[in-house]
Formats: structure tokens, sequence, C-alpha cells
């Protein structure tokens, strides 16, 4: 249990925080903190509901099984789509977040060479290990105590400027809330545990529900430190708003301190990332669901070279071009329908096989489409066109192979 607590905090609590509060706070002015409990509503039953279907499926894959064993080759195919088009996205926003927090002047460039130095560190098998995830979970966490704890007993900290005013609307509230849900994508590590826990049916569901309920904690008290000290304003203009914090809190000493905790937390996310992605894209090649010959393994390191090197090129592309907060809504609009399908998996469960209260998926999958379609528009319209080309592609393949899918050996979504 309390290993998969921290693999949980460790996909959590990460640079996601360091990068969401400003664009969400643009978004929902003061009701920036309820766009965060509804994001932490969400991620709960998106996280349950995928709980009780690793708890059943216990092979590595996530929802691109799930959607597959449930509801039909389609829906898993689309799943293990929107997985790779929302956590590439993933990649380049935790780039461009090392960028802004390192070198806010050269942010695109500091962003592709980081993408580059871990797409080769994958190419050679260097992978996020258990002993990295501790250390990096225990340096943010003790950036993040440090900003609230100088932020709470600073003099530049008003309660007021916590308060909810007129500036906050439903709509607002819930395009914030799918941009923080950024925050908190990578809970689903817990629910793909099957294969790596003692008793899943038992500890996964556990585990699941304390790992968000700690994480939610950090988070609200991270948003309202920052607000304390700049309030929806100041927090919705930051390039940096932990550091922007640091400063406006008078602790100039802290800012260095944070900006080394963002960057450690983003790069340690972006290595789990590419991995993550790349391994998804293998799955697909080899059920012929994306070009075969990303299906390669180097026959020396090991690693699906061809799909990592793909990924490492596109999200380099990504990250020179796209500012942070398109990449974070393309991001959360993917990861969304990912979870879309998750909740609607457990929907068809039967009492037997472990369904969660019926009141969590119809909530989860009402929660990821009314998220996901209240995001910025262009990350709306490029998200729906994205899926709608995947789906595309989808017919033409089916049409020559008659049943893709029949050989899978899904990847693990991370």
């Amino acid at each position: 249990m309390p290993d998969a607590v921290l693999i949980g905090l460790g996909a959590m609590v990460g640079a996601g925080i360091f990068a969401s509060l400003a664009p969400a706070a643009r978004a929902a002015g003061s009701g920036l903190l309820i766009g965060l409990a509804v994001a932490g509503v969400v991620a709960y039953c998106n996280a349950t509901s995928s709980a009780r279907l690793a708890a059943l499926y216990p092979a590595s894959g996530g929802t691109y099984v799930y959607g597959r064993e449930r509801l039909g080759a389609l829906w898993g195919y689309l799943a293990g789509w929107a997985f790779i088009v929302g956590k590439t996205a993933s990649c380049a926003a935790m780039a461009l977040t090392v960028g802004s927090y390192l070198w806010p002047g050269q942010a695109h460039a500091v962003a592709v060479a980081a993408v580059v130095t871990l797409t080769a560190l994958n190419y050679t098998g260097v992978q996020k290990s258990a002993l990295l995830t501790r250390v990096i979970v225990a340096a943010v966490l003790s950036v993040l105590a440090a900003l609230v704890a100088a932020s709470l007993t600073s003099d530049a900290a008003d309660t007021a400027r916590l308060s909810v005013g007129s500036d906050a609307t439903v709509g607002g509230v819930l395009q914030a809330a799918g941009l923080l849900f950024f925050a908190f994508a990578g809970y689903a590590r817990i629910a793909t545990l099957g294969e790596e826990v003692r008793n899943p049916a038992r500890t996964i569901p556990r585990a699941i529900p304390i790992a968000l309920a700690l994480t939610l904690v950090v988070y609200t008290a991270v948003a309202v430190s920052v607000l304390l000290v700049l309030g929806p304003g100041g927090l919705a203009d930051a390039g940096a708003p932990l550091t922007d914090a640091a400063r406006a809190a008078g602790a100039d000493w802290l800012v260095p301190v944070v900006q080394a905790g963002a960057a450690v937390a983003a790069l340690g996310s972006l290595l789990a990332l590419i991995l993550g992605v790349s391994r998804t894209t293998l799955a697909m090649a080899r059920d012929h669901h994306l070009p075969h010959a990303l299906a390669a393994v180097h026959p020396k390191f090991k690693v699906p070279h061809r799909a990592e090197l793909l990924v490492g090129a596109v999200v380099a592309t990504a990250a020179a071009t796209a500012d942070l907060r398109a990449a974070i809504g393309f991001s959360s609009f993917g990861v969304l329908a990912y979870y879309a399908v998750a909740n609607a998996s457990a929907f068809t469960l039967t009492r037997a096989e472990g369904r969660p209260a019926r009141i969590i998926p119809i909530v989860g999958l009402a929660g990821c489409l009314a998220l996901a379609f209240a995001l910025p528009l262009s990350s709306v319209l490029t998200g729906t066109a994205v899926l709608l080309a995947g789906a595309a592609v989808y017919g033409m393949r089916r049409r020559s192979t008659p049943d893709p899918g029949s050989d899978s050996r899904p990847g693990r979504p991370t």
C-alpha cells in the first residue's frame, strides 16, 4: 500500500502544478479554487473506474485494453490514440515548463534541448527508476512546502484575494478545471499496477483515494498561497507563477530553489512521458493500428527505437512552436477523452466483476466530456480533428486488415 501511494504521488505531484495555475487563473479568475475542486472530483471518478477495470484486467495497457474488451476494438483504439496525442502534448508542456522556469527568454530553445537529451537517454534504455521517483517527489514536496510557508508568512499575503467575485463564471471555472486536470494526469499509474502489487483488487482501490487526497491537499495549499500574494490577476499574468509568487512574498532567496524544483519535476515527468508514449506507440504498431515499422525493437538496447525517435521528433517540433497554454489545453483534451472511454467501460461492469457505484462512472464520463469541451476553443477544435483523423485511419486500416488488434500486446500508459 505505501509503495502504491508513493507511485501515485510521484505520477501526480510534478511539473503540472508549476505550469497549470497561470492558464487556469486566466480562465476562472477568482474561481480558481472551485476549478481545482472540480478537477479533483473528476480525477477521483476516473481513477476509481480505472482501478476497478485494472483489477479485472491486470495485464498492462490501461484503457487501451479496457475499451477494447468492454466496448469494442474501435473504442480501445481511440483510447490509445487519445493517450498518444494527449501525452505527446504533455511532453511538450513539460519541456516548455523547464524552459519557462530556467531561461524564460529562451524557453523554446531550452525545451527542445531537454527533449533531445531525454530522448537520447531513453534510446539507450535509461528509465526513471523507483529510487529516482522517490528523490524527485521529496525534492518537489520540499520546494512546494517552502513556497507555501514563505507565502503564508509574508506581509504581502492578503486573504481578500481568495474571495470569489463576479468574474468567476461557470464556463470559466469548467475551463480552469480542464486545464488543472493536466496537473492530476498520471494517477492512472496506480490503476495500472495490477501486475506489480499483491492483492491488486484490494490495494489499488485503497491507494487511489489516499494518493489523490494527498495530492489535492498539496495543490490546494500551493494555489491558496500563490493567490494570497499574487491575486487572481497577478497569477493569470505570470509566466512562471511559482517563482513570481516567491518574489512577491519577498523571498528572493527561494527563486532559484523554485526554478530548480520546477526543472527537476518537469524533467522527471518528461522522461517518464516519453517512455510511456513510445511504449503505447509500440503496442499500437504491433496491433497494426499504427505503421508496423514502429514496432521495431533495438537489438542492443531493447527499446522501441523507431517509436522513441518519432515521438522525440514530434515533441521537439511541438516544443519549438507551441505555447505552454496551448500544449496544456490539447493535452487535457486528449487525456480527458481517454478517461471518458475508461468511465464508459467501467459502467458496463457487473456487480460480480467489482463495478464501482454507478454514480462514479456516470459523473466521471459526464465530467470528462464537460471539461474537455469547456477547454479553449482552439484545443477543442484541434483535439476533435485529431480524434476524427484517428478514427478515419482506423476505418481505412480495418478495411485492409479484417481484425486489427487480434494480436494485442499493449504497452503501459503512465
